[in-house]
């Protein structure tokens, strides 16, 4: 094989390696930020909204809370607001809803992208790898093409083996600290999510018109 083959392959393999580096940081500022959209700022802030809502929802003035959290595109707010819209199914159904929809609208939306930032930290240092044995293939190649080889060519093939290696690593590896802090930052987002939520159905069981009725 000509020997400009083994350096296409190796421009090729540093093109693949920046592309992959690029769409894995892409997809960790798109997670972090999206978590940041799906949240309030504080616990306290949190605690304000519900404390706003809370009086509405223990006397059955549902739509003055659907008021309240129409257009807000926090996961609480969210829902809280179809939690009333599907009050008619009742405290029980409407407590699976809230579940249901917010592990497949909220939490499978965030995986998506987790997945292909783990799916980038796998393939970065195969990628290095290949170019690592791209490069020895060249190497020895080189050896064999001639009795006398000029040490610079040598070393061209042996950088391109040895460089993509330590790329593709170094892709990788902050890469997992960037995971680690995302998920840490989606626990912390679920942790609070659901005491809203919790908080939520206490006072929306209590707001029920059957329930209303029997505290009368």
């Amino acid at each position: 094989m000509p020997q400009s083959i083994y350096d296409w392959i190796g421009l090729a393999d540093y093109c693949c390696l920046a592309a992959v580096a690029l769409f894995g940081a892409f997809c960790c500022v798109l997670v972090w930020t999206r978590v940041g959209q799906k949240w309030f700022k504080s616990e306290d802030e949190q605690n304000a909204f519900l404390d706003s809502i809370e009086p509405d929802l223990m006397n059955g003035n549902f739509e003055a809370v659907e008021e309240a959290c129409e257009g807000d595109q926090r996961a609480v707010p969210m829902m809280i607001s179809l939690g009333v819209t599907n009050r008619h199914l009742g405290y029980a159904k409407v407590k699976h809803l809230l579940t249901e929809r917010f592990n497949r609208d909220v939490l499978a939306d965030l995986e998506k992208n987790i997945s292909w930032v783990t799916t980038v930290i796998k393939t970065a240092p195969m990628l290095g790898l290949f170019g690592t044995v791209t490069g020895m293939i060249g190497a020895f190649a080189t050896l064999a093409s001639a009795q006398s080889v000029e040490p610079t060519k040598l070393a061209k093939d042996i950088n391109v083996a040895l460089y993509t290696t330590a790329i593709g690593l170094s892709i990788a590896i902050p890469l997992v600290m960037a995971l680690n802090a995302v998920n840490n930052r989606i626990r912390h987002m679920e942790e609070l999510v659901g005491s809203g939520v919790t908080r939520f159905l206490e006072a929306f069981k209590v707001g029920l018109p059957k329930n209303r009725k029997r505290s009368a």
